[in-house]
This record gives C-alpha cells, structure tokens and sequence, in this order.
C-alpha cells in the first residue's frame, strides 16, 4: 500500500467509528476487534494489499508500542482513586508481582517441555505474554478518575505495574540465552535488574510525580493569571521521568506509572489548602466530584488528550497485527498454547496470588479471565528482537505472541460487555 492508500485507509476507518460509535456500544464487539478485522482484510490473510514484517521492523514497532504503552500507563496512574491506602492497593500489588511469577512459571514449563524451547527462550516467552496490558483493556479498566469499581481497579492497578515487574524476567531470559550480563551466580541480575530497576523506578516517579505537582500549585497560587501548557507538561513527566530511568538502569515504566499517581496524589491532597483557579459548578462525568474534575489540574486536563494519543496508537497497531497474520499462522501449537495460558495459567495465577485477601470470588473468576494481552507482550517481543535474538528464535516467538495478542483481542472483546453487564447488574441487586 502507498501513503494514499494509508491515509485513505486510516481517515476512513477514523470517520466511521466516529461516526458509528454509538452502535459500536451497544454490539458485543470492541474497537480493537474492528481495527484487527480490518488490519486482516487488507493483509495477507484478506485481499494481500500489505504485508508487516514484525522481524525486520522490529525497531520501527519497538518505538511505536514503547510511546503508546507510556501514554497508557500514564493515563492509567491518572486515574488511581484518592487516597493510596494498603487494603485497596493489596490485591493488585499481588497480581502485579506474586501472579505474574506464577504465570512465567507456568508458561517456561509449558514452553520447554512441550513447545520445545530452550530454557532462556521459555522464561523470556513467559515474560513477554505474562503482563496484562493497560492500553486493549480499556473497556475492563477505570473510566475516570472518580471511577470507585473495585474490579476496575484492581485490572488497571495490575496493568499499570506488572508492565515494570515483568521486565527482570525479560532480562533473566535473555542472560541465559546469552544476550544479557546476569553475574556469578546470578547475582548482578538480583541487585540491578530486580532490587535497584524497581526501587529505583518507583522512586524516580514519586519523587518526579509529587514534584510537578508541588511546583505547579505554587505557581498558580502565587500567580492566578499564569497559562501552563497541561498537555506538554504531562507529556514532558513521561518523557522526562522515562529517559532518567533508562539512563540509570531502571524500570522506565514503573516509573512513569507511579508518577502519574504521585502527581493525581499530590494535586488532590494539596488542592485543600489552595483557592480555586476557576470554580467548576458540576461535571458530567458520573463519580467525579467538583474538586477531581477542576480544571487546575493538570492530571485531570491533560488526561483527555493522552486518551486520545491512546485510540490513535492502538487503531494504527492494531492494523499493523492484522497484516502480519498469515493463514499458516494458526498452528495447533499456537493455539493450545494459547487456550493454556487463558484457561489454566491465568485463573491459577490469579487464584494463588489472591490467597488470603477479602477480594470476592466473583471479582476473583473476572480478573482471572480478563487476563488481556496486548501491545506491552509486542514491546517486550522487539526489546528482545533489537537485543540480538536469534532470528530462528525469534520468529518462533513472533508468531506465538501475534497468536496469544489476536486471540486476546477476540476472545476478550467478544466476552467483555456481555460479563461485565452481567456483574454490574448483580451488584446492583445486592
């Protein structure tokens, strides 16, 4: 396809679900399954008008899925409910971190003894598909700020830190394949890449988050005519806060992550003691109150834009998955494989991760089934490809995740609305 065909392509696809959103709601269908239906149409399995190469432009698609899992995970953070309290941040925490050990467990057995992977390329596999991503599941995650759902929540909560958890077992898959410096005994992967990329990640995002805040509401204050670009500032916290991650071994997504619920954090505790820029008298967004939706913060105006950048990056990556996909793609392998991780390793890792918490088991059986997979397992796949992976390996990975992201797209998309539904109405009952 020509850049003609592109445009034409993509504006058409933008104008009609502009157009038809309306009736998008209210089919059992997401906006994901659309682009990938059409992405299938016009790549090779469809009319074979173009055909993306995910091995040769692994660096093109390490750059696209890196810039919109940021802005995902930002928009994420935003949305955190105020105040960050241990009771409600236990359950996500635990998926985050004990079920996504148990899901990478599960999947390096899996693929060693019967996809016959070598270890580091069955450890790596279970990295790349074991986070759950914030930027498909939207129609499972928190709508707003003020959104209180607890199985909302908990879903976002877990995509928006098991994206930085996953990352020592991509650095452990790829030392044992040789790609990666894990020291004696396997010493330096432990203190660098597990204790002081997570430490320091989170760290870099609170201080970073609460730090903005800090110094944009003295600025407001003291000067109540001062213009501030929100939108810039939001994404120079991304960028700023990412780039000083990499550049000192640390979890870049973590951090971002915890800066955006520092600076949600911070705006919402300062806002107290500071007088209103401008008084809003309502909002029509349903649980948010006047002092979450003022416009003074910058969180909360910036936040409608990142969304925006969101759709954008997932229509046109989403597209890109579709023209990958050839009919020789859906192998028996592929497939069990993926039926294993929704149907047994998700639930399972959910299940023990949730051990002693208070969390309903209704709450329990939905998370351990909206386990989606997405953009994050595509970034991890290209992190590994660009680190010099073996292109044999790494085709046979390629077409595993292309598999296990097109299938989450369609098994979740098509069950999403009908279950949520279903749960929304039961609690109402209650």
């Amino acid at each position: 396809m020509n850049s003609p065909a592109w445009f034409l392509l993509v504006g058409g696809l933008l104008l009609t679900m502009g157009l038809t959103v309306p009736l998008i709601r209210r089919l059992p269908v997401t906006s994901a399954m659309i682009y990938l239906a059409v992405g299938i149409l016009v790549g090779p399995m469809g009319l074979g008008l173009f055909h993306f190469n995910p091995l040769k432009e692994s660096a093109l698609l390490e750059v696209l899925t890196e810039v919109a899992v940021l802005i995902s995970l930002f928009a994420a953070g935003v949305k955190m409910p105020v105040p960050v309290t241990f009771a409600r941040w236990r359950a996500p925490v635990l998926l985050a971190t004990l079920s996504m050990v148990v899901t990478v467990v599960l999947v390096t057995v899996f693929a060693y003894y019967l996809l016959g992977l070598p270890l580091g390329a069955a450890i790596l596999l279970g990295a790349i598909i074991a986070p759950t991503d914030p930027v498909l599941a939207t129609d499972v995650q928190i709508r707003h700020p003020g959104d209180r759902d607890r199985l909302r929540f908990t879903l976002t909560c877990e995509a928006g830190m098991n994206d930085g958890s996953a990352f020592p077992f991509v650095m452990l898959g790829l030392g044992l394949l040789g790609l990666h410096e894990l020291g004696e005994f396997g010493l330096h992967w432990v203190l660098v890449d597990v204790i002081w990329a997570t430490a320091a990640g989170i760290a870099i995002g609170v201080t970073a988050g609460s730090g903005l805040a800090h110094l944009i509401v003295h600025l407001r204050h003291n000067r109540p005519d001062t213009g501030l670009l929100d939108d810039f500032l939001g994404l120079g916290l991304i960028g700023a806060v990412y780039g000083l991650s990499v550049l000192v071994s640390a979890w870049g997504f973590l951090a971002v992550f915890f800066a955006a619920v520092a600076l949600r954090q911070t705006e919402l505790r300062l806002a107290d003691g500071v007088p209103k820029i401008r008084q809003q008298p309502e909002t029509d967004i349903p649980g948010v109150t006047e002092e979450e939706a003022s416009p003074h913060h910058v969180s909360e105006a910036s936040l409608i834009f990142k969304e925006h950048l969101e759709r954008l990056s997932e229509l046109l990556l989403i597209l890109l998955i579709g023209g990958t996909l050839f009919l020789d793609s859906w192998s028996w392998h592929a497939v069990g494989f993926v039926l294993f991780l929704f149907t047994i390793a998700r639930p399972l890792s959910v299940m023990i991760g949730l051990l002693g918490t208070r969390t309903p088991w209704r709450i329990r059986n939905l998370v351990g089934w909206f386990g989606v997979r997405g953009i994050g397992s595509l970034y991890y796949l290209m992190y590994a490809i660009q680190h010099g992976l073996q292109e044999e390996l790494a085709l046979k990975l390629i077409h595993l995740t292309l598999v296990v992201v097109t299938l989450s797209i369609l098994l979740h998309g098509i069950s999403v609305k009908p279950m949520m539904s279903r749960f929304w109405k039961r609690r109402e009952k209650r």
